[in-house]
């Protein structure tokens, strides 16, 4: 279980002031570019984050061999043979891609997120209501590595603390990337991949990201993300919002509808206001159905 503290600001800067307003002026549905001050903090060291990764439970951890297609089964994701804290201490050359989930559970690394988040807090509040379900994860990438098409159920803004990679960014909300069936599925713990066509690359918006840079990334707007010629370390900071919640409960409110072959209904941009959708599927679920 998520341990969820207070946000508390620190008392040094994660986001510079510029980095605040750009995000104010995309959030909640727009993809952004922005800065941030972590870059070279002790915590995100290589050696640091291998040691974290050691102590963390398996299920809290993933890798793999990291050159993919940019489409691919989960089931078909080449494992690299080597144990995570070998994976981490020797990334620069063993081809893989890791993840590090949840790592706000670890006081020290929950701190790093309380501080990104609480600076940002007022700007969410006043949009999508209160943080819910703060999480952090740590992503870890060799040269050349890529993390195939996807999307994400949170609010997220990705910190890039060393290397350069690129994230090319899709509109939230296109049935064409991401069908409805699609988005049934996923909320009803699918996985996040996503069917690939070439024809898709021309709809994407590509953002180069070195140290230093970060990118706001809608939720569920599909990406896939491309690592540069060296080791790519990037933070993650997320959360939910009574909007994302409304949106998950939604589509598996839809879902229950199609497997007894009625009727679903649309989820609007702001699903949050269905609340007669919303109650319907709350009931239906305390039922069993």
């Amino acid at each position: 279980m998520t341990v969820h503290r207070p946000i508390a600001a620190d008392s040094g800067a994660i986001f510079p002031p510029q980095a605040i307003a750009d995000f104010g002026a995309a959030y909640p549905d727009r993809p952004a570019s922005l800065s941030h001050n972590m870059a070279g903090h002790p915590l995100l060291t290589l050696d640091a984050l291998a040691a974290l990764a050691e102590r963390m439970p398996a299920t809290s951890v993933e890798y793999n061999l990291g050159k993919l297609p940019l489409g691919v089964q989960p089931e078909d994701t080449p494992s690299n043979g080597l144990t995570l804290g070998e994976t981490i201490r020797t990334i620069e050359s063993n081809g893989s891609w890791a993840v590090l989930k949840n790592v706000e559970r670890d006081d020290a690394y929950g701190a790093l997120l309380d501080g990104a988040l609480a600076e940002l807090a007022s700007t969410v509040q006043d949009r999508t209501g209160p943080m819910l379900h703060r999480e952090a994860f740590i992503f870890l990438s060799s040269p050349g590595s890529v993390t195939p098409f996807h999307m994400d159920p949170e609010h997220n803004i990705l910190l890039q603390i060393m290397g350069v990679k690129t994230m090319t960014v899709f509109p939230a909300r296109d049935e064409d990337l991401v069908p409805a069936q699609k988005s049934e599925d996923f909320h009803g713990g699918g996985h996040r991949n996503l069917v690939w066509q070439d024809g898709f690359k021309a709809r994407g918006t590509a953002f180069r990201l070195e140290a230093g840079d970060a990118i706001h990334v809608p939720v569920k707007a599909p990406h896939f993300v491309e690592n540069g010629p060296t080791v790519s370390v990037s933070l993650s900071v997320t959360w939910r919002s009574e909007r994302s919640v409304a949106e998950g409960e939604l589509h598996s409110f839809n879902a229950l509808l199609r497997k007894r072959g009625l009727p679903t209904g649309r989820v609007s941009e702001r699903p949050e206001r269905q609340g007669l959708r919303r109650f319907a599927y709350r009931i239906m679920r305390k039922l069993g159905a």
